[in-house]
């Protein structure tokens, strides 16, 4: 992932964030990266973010060729909001504070769970919910 203070003018930057920074919006930024390659600028973050990056999250994108297992959580900062061109909030309980002229989206993704669905199935489907949405995301920033 491009630090934002590096990226290329003209290149579309994504941030990323969940509560803890360790699944869902770690998946999202490697996905993005993976996807986009050098034309977005991509970076997660968390508004309360945990140790460390959870392993069935890196399980799950490792199937699909994304390493994230050596990614570390960090904090989301107002720098960062700001320096976005699409901040993207995944789950229902990250909240981040908007910022005029920068685009917010809030993906409320699926929640397998809810359905019985746990361990390494849940995660490829919220891994397959998520990776929908990046693709979304790359078409509309991309303009080929």
């Amino acid at each position: 992932m491009t630090d934002s203070t590096t990226r290329a003018a003209g290149t579309p930057s994504v941030l990323f964030v969940c509560v803890k920074n360790g699944g869902k919006s770690q998946m999202a930024a490697g996905l993005m990266a993976e996807r986009a390659g050098n034309a977005v600028t991509v970076e997660s973050a968390g508004t309360r973010p945990g140790s460390a990056v959870n392993g069935l999250s890196a399980q799950v994108l490792a199937e699909v060729g994304v390493d994230i297992s050596h990614n570390t959580p960090k904090p989301v900062t107002e720098e960062m909001v700001r320096d976005a061109d699409v901040v993207v909030t995944l789950g229902r309980e990250a909240e981040v504070d908007e910022v005029p002229g920068t685009r917010f989206e809030n993906w409320d993704t699926d929640e397998p769970s809810e359905r019985g669905i746990d361990g390494i199935e849940r995660m490829r489907l919220v891994r397959d919910d998520i990776a929908r949405r990046v693709d979304d995301l790359v078409r509309s920033l991309v303009k080929s």
